[in-house]
C-alpha cells in the first residue's frame, strides 16, 4: 500500500481529452484519499490534436462539478454546446424519426417501487412515446437551453444533468489550463525499459534523449497504443462481426442562421449513418459506413446528395472496432481510444473513459500491485465495452431492406444475444433485472437508455404492456396521472427556457 514514506508516481503518456481527464481525476482522488502521488503527463507539441466533434453523456457534467470546474466557463471557452439526447433519423425506416433523451424519469422510484418502469409501461400500452414525460425531449424539440430567465436571474429548468458536444482539441487544451500541480514533459515516447523479472515498465525513453521513471503508467496514446500493445503486448478483441461499419469520413459544416441543435443527430444512410455534432461555431460531422457496400468516393457522393451541397472530407479513416483483452496489464492501464473503439453512435468513448478512470481511482489508486483487483477490473471493463457493443448492435434492428447494406445487416450482423433479448422482450417489458452493472454503481447502458431505442424502433409489445397495466389498476392510474403531469411540466418548462443559441451567446459575452 502507498504510504507517506513511500510516495508513488504515475506517468500519463498522451494528452488530449483522455490524458488530461486522467490527470485531473487521479489527482483529485489522491487528495481525497490523502495519498502522496506525483503525476507527470507526457505529450508532444509535434503531434497535433484534431477535433472532429464529440458528444458526452451526463457523467461529464457531474465530473466538472466534482472537480470544482465552472460549467459556464467551460461552455464559453471551448465552444461546447448542450446535449439533451440523440435524434435518430431513418433507422427504423426512411422518413421515421425518434429521440433518445437522457434525463431520468426513474427518479420516481423512491415514491412508487419501479415508478419509472410503470411510466414506460403505460406509455407503450397507451400507444404514446416513452419520451413524452421527459423534459429533455421537450427541450430538444424546441431548441432550448437548460435555463430560463426569472426576475433577471438565470435559473435551471430541470433537476437532471445534461451532457455536452465539443471539439476535443479545445477541451483538451482547457483541461490542461486547469491542471495545477501536474508536471508536463513535451516529448514523444520512443520506447520503454522493463523489469526483466516482472515485465513491468520501469522507465520511458523519450525522443529528447531523456528517460522518465515511474511506478505506474497510463496509456492515452490513442490508436497507437504505444505502451499497452507496443510494450505490454495486450491483444485486440475485434467487434467486426457485430458492428457493420468499418470506415469514417469526418467533415465540418456551418450552422447557418438557424438555431443550434441541442442534440446529436444520427442519420441513417444507404451504407451506414451520418453523425452531426453541433459545437458553438460549427457542426462536426462524419459518415460512418461499410466499405463492403460502398467506396469512399461513392460515400462522399451519397452524403453530398443527402445534404444538397458539396463537403470537404478531412480524412477517411479505417475503423477497427473492438477492445483490448486487458486494459490493465502489468503496471500499465490503457484508457480512451487506446483501450477500445466503437462507432460514435451513443457517445460511449468519453463516457467509458470516465467510468474506467473513476472505477480505477476509487478502488485501485492506493494499490497498483493488487493482481486480484486487476483481474476483476479487467473483467468489469471488458463487460462494460461488450455491453456498449450490444447496445449499438440493437440500433441496427431495422425494418429497412432498401439497400444491400441494410439487407446484409439484417441477415448477418444482429447478434445472438440481441435476438435473444428481443424474443424475451416480446413476452415481457424490459426492467432492471435484464441488465447488470459491475461498475460499482457508476452509470451504464441499462433500461433507461434502452427503452427509447426499443420504442423508437417499434420493438416493444403493446399487448404485453397493456396486460401488465391491467394487473394493477392503482398502478395504471398512477402511471397515467404521472405521465400526463410530467408531459405538461416538460412543455411548460420548454416554453419558458432560453433558446440554446441565445444562452450560448450570453455565456460567450460574459467570458
Amino acid at each position: 500500500m502507498t504510504s507517506a514514506a513511500d510516495p508513488k508516481s504515475i506517468i500519463i503518456t498522451g494528452g488530449g481529452t483522455a490524458g488530461w481527464l486522467a490527470a485531473l481525476i487521479l489527482q483529485a482522488e489522491a487528495k481525497r484519499q490523502n495519498l502522496p502521488l506525483a503525476i507527470t503527463l507526457v505529450e508532444s507539441s509535434k503531434i497535433p490534436t484534431i477535433g472532429v466533434g464529440e458528444g458526452t453523456t451526463a457523467i461529464f457534467r457531474g465530473l466538472l462539478q466534482s472537480l470544482g470546474l465552472d460549467e459556464a466557463e467551460f461552455l464559453a471557452k471551448t465552444d461546447a454546446t448542450i446535449k439533451f439526447g440523440i435524434r435518430h433519423r431513418d433507422w427504423r425506416r426512411k422518413g421515421h424519426v425518434y429521440d433518445g433523451p437522457i434525463d431520468d424519469v426513474y427518479f420516481l422510484a423512491d415514491k412508487v417501487p419501479n415508478g419509472g418502469m410503470w411510466i414506460d409501461n403505460y406509455c407503450v400500452a397507451a400507444g404514446r412515446s416513452v419520451t413524452e414525460p421527459h423534459i429533455f425531449a421537450a427541450l430538444m424539440a424546441k431548441g432550448k437551453a437548460p435555463v430560463a430567465e426569472v426576475d433577471g436571474r438565470t435559473v435551471a429548468v430541470s433537476q437532471f444533468h445534461h451532457a455536452y458536444h465539443f471539439d476535443q482539441a479545445k477541451v483538451g487544451a482547457w483541461l490542461r489550463s486547469k491542471a495545477n500541480g501536474i508536471a508536463t514533459v513535451d516529448a514523444i515516447v520512443e520506447g520503454a525499459e522493463r523489469d526483466p523479472e516482472t515485465g513491468d515498465i520501469t522507465a520511458l525513453r523519450l525522443d529528447n534523449g531523456d528517460t522518465l521513471t515511474g511506478d505506474f503508467f497510463i496509456d492515452a496514446t490513442g490508436f497507437r497504443r504505444a505502451l499497452i500493445a507496443g510494450e505490454m503486448g495486450a491483444d485486440w478483441v475485434s467487434y467486426a462481426d457485430a458492428l457493420p461499419v468499418n470506415r469514417a469520413m469526418p467533415f465540418w459544416l456551418g450552422h447557418g442562421d438557424g438555431e443550434i441543435p441541442s442534440y446529436t443527430h444520427a442519420w441513417a444512410q444507404g451504407a451506414g449513418w451520418m453523425w452531426q455534432i453541433p459545437t458553438a461555431e460549427r457542426m462536426g460531422c462524419g459518415y460512418v459506413y461499410s466499405d463492403r457496400h460502398t467506396t469512399p468516393d461513392q460515400a462522399q457522393a451519397e452524403i453530398e446528395a443527402t445534404l444538397g451541397h458539396k463537403i470537404e472530407p478531412r480524412n477517411d479513416i479505417k475503423i477497427d472496432a473492438g477492445r483490448l483483452s486487458e486494459v490493465w496489464r502489468g503496471n500499465v492501464l490503457a484508457i480512451g481510444l487506446a483501450g477500445s473503439f466503437l462507432e460514435p453512435l451513443e457517445a460511449t468513448s468519453i463516457h467509458g473513459t470516465l467510468v474506467q478512470l473513476l472505477l480505477f481511482a476509487h478502488r485501485h489508486l492506493a494499490d497498483f500491485c493488487d493482481t486480484n483487483g486487476r483481474d476483476a477490473y479487467n473483467a468489469a471493463i471488458a463487460e462494460q465495452v461488450d455491453d456498449f457493443r450490444d447496445f449499438i448492435n440493437l440500433h441496427y434492428v431495422s425494418e429497412r431492406r432498401d439497400t444491400p447494406f441494410w439487407t446484409d445487416v439484417a441477415e448477418n450482423f444482429i447478434l445472438p444475444q440481441t435476438r435473444e433479448r428481443l424474443e424475451r422482450w416480446s413476452r415481457k417489458m424490459p426492467d432492471a433485472s435484464d441488465f447488470t452493472n459491475n461498475l460499482g454503481g457508476l452509470p451504464h447502458v441499462e433500461e433507461l437508455l434502452h427503452l427509447p431505442v426499443l420504442d423508437g424502433l417499434g420493438l416493444l409489445n403493446q399487448q404485453v404492456a397493456r396486460a401488465a397495466m391491467d394487473r394493477d389498476k392503482r398502478l395504471r392510474a398512477f402511471a397515467r396521472e404521472t405521465t400526463d403531469y410530467l408531459t405538461q411540466q416538460a412543455k411548460t418548462a420548454a416554453s419558458k427556457a432560453l433558446s440554446h443559441k441565445e444562452y450560448l451567446s450570453r455565456l460567450k459575452a460574459a467570458h
